[in-house]
């Protein structure tokens, strides 16, 4: 035998030892970080039917970041040290009976307060929504945060970059946070022109390959802005024309909050804690708190989850919400699919006989997503939950709404990205005024729905039952 062939046959050995050493050391890891069952099984799937592939997939996507800190602790209690005097001040009057046990259960895992006296405005649409951001803009005195997933090199983005251009001008300190990955397609020029008038602009977790490329699976998918520490806004809007313009099948439905007062300070220190985290800057000064006085009449938390942490706040609060609803709770999601944790709570309280309503879009932007969500509606519908496709165009919005007294808007899509991967905001408000008003956009939008039925459902095609049956299986990968 030939020295090349004995050569051929040792490099064939040891790249089969590395290859199935690789993927089988990948899978032991899978299993000993003791995920959610279904997430452990899926990954394992796809590392034994296309292992290749696998392994490209879990590098990118798949580790996890879960035992990280962003801030140690002294310097995150310098952050609270506003909100929480702000907390202590009003304590006797944000008591709400009802929802005690889910409030309880944000101050203890988030430390997030429930702030009394606010006033909110409900955009849903972007052409209101783009009015309200460039009016109270225009007002800054002392200084303006923006963080979003998306701030698209577009009409809308360019407009709001020449505002936000015009009020460093006028000395008013900026601060941008974008996501990288969401902002993959927009040029550095864009940000650039910022830059040389003095706004500080900073990437989330930048993505630059080989070396982070487990960061594109830990996205900052929130919406925030803060002005003066007196306006904030939080939502489902991104910075992009479609938001105004809508897609090819009709408006994109959306739905966004304007705050003023109190839990503006809610806002405040995720932006700045998220700041912390891309700038290494701690800001804790009372001038970026504002102390004014009440505005409205809502008790608001303003509650974050991320990747980072021991617990999945917004899906557990979630959780408590809909098993504390007595009559009725309303759910708008452009993308549905639930970790088992939601699911059954929607199921429980369904059977139980509380009035569950599933809001979807029709057509979604994602044919994947699309089939991994239907193969859960069969479950929903046998327990009685009333599944609504929306027709009118894209439905965007992530609304919910119960029993005349509770709602909640922000970034968190019903899915597990948004659950496990992301950076997710919501504000959770307990005013029976800004429930209704929920529960009325909640039926408005119905009106353009058409109602899913069980057995006209169950007749669907065979070969889709079982292109969503496989889907499914990487609906934790979504």
């Amino acid at each position: 035998m030939e020295w090349s062939q004995i050569l051929g046959i040792a490099w064939k050995v040891l790249f089969d030892i590395l290859y199935f050493g690789s993927i089988i050391s990948t899978i032991i890891i899978i299993v000993l970080d003791n995920r959610n069952p279904v997430h452990t099984i899926a990954w394992i799937l796809i590392l034994l039917f296309l292992p290749f592939v696998g392994l490209i997939l879990y590098f990118f996507f798949g580790r996890n970041v879960r035992r990280e800190r962003i801030i140690n602790k002294k310097s995150y209690n310098k952050l609270l040290r506003m909100p929480i005097s702000e907390y202590m001040a009003q304590e006797p009057t944000v008591n709400v009976p009802e929802y005690s046990r889910l409030i309880s259960f944000f101050r203890q895992t988030e430390q997030a307060f429930p702030l009394g006296g606010n006033r909110c405005e409900i955009y849903t649409d972007g052409y209101s929504m783009l009015q309200g951001l460039i009016r109270e803009l225009m007002k800054a005195k002392h200084h303006i945060h923006l963080e979003y997933y998306i701030f698209e090199d577009d009409a809308v983005g360019r407009l709001i970059r020449d505002v936000l251009i015009d009020r460093a001008k006028a000395g008013v300190e900026i601060r941008i946070i974008y996501d990288d990955v969401g902002c993959w397609q927009v040029p550095h020029e864009f940000f650039e022109k910022m830059l040389e008038s003095g706004i500080e602009v900073k990437s989330f977790l930048k993505v630059r390959f080989p070396l982070f490329t487990s960061r594109v699976n830990y996205r900052n998918h929130r919406k925030i802005v803060v002005i003066d520490g007196r306006i904030g806004f939080i939502g489902g809007m991104n910075l992009a024309l479609r938001y105004l313009k809508g897609v090819s099948n009709g408006v994109w439905r959306d739905t966004h909050l304007l705050i003023e007062g109190k839990a503006v300070h809610g806002l405040q220190t995720i932006f700045l804690l998220d700041w912390y985290f891309v700038d290494r800057t701690l800001i804790t000064s009372e001038s970026y708190f504002d102390s004014s006085a009440i505005c409205g009449s809502s008790i608001i938390q303003i509650v974050s989850s991320s990747p980072i942490g021991p617990w999945r706040e917004i899906m557990l609060g979630l959780t408590q919400a809909i098993l504390s609803a007595k009559r009725y709770f309303f759910i708008q999601t452009p993308y549905f699919l639930p970790t088992d944790t939601i699911l059954s709570a929607m199921q429980t309280a369904a059977l139980a006989g509380v009035d569950v309503r599933l809001m979807l879009p029709a057509k979604n932007d994602s044919w994947l997503s699309q089939l991994a969500c239907s193969s859960y509606l069969k479950f929903l519908l046998e327990a009685g939950v009333k599944v609504l496709f929306y027709n009118k165009g894209f439905l965007h919005s992530k609304l919910m709404v119960s029993d005349d007294l509770f709602s909640t808007v922000g970034s968190t899509n019903v899915d597990f990205r948004s659950f496990e991967h992301n950076f997710e905001i919501n504000a959770f408000i307990y005013d029976r005024n800004m429930a209704l008003k929920m529960r009325e956009i909640f039926l408005t939008d119905q009106r353009n729905c058409n109602q899913v039925v069980l057995s006209i459902w169950e007749k669907r095609k065979w070969y889709y039952k079982v292109a969503e049956s496989i889907t499914r299986l990487l609906s934790p990968l979504l």
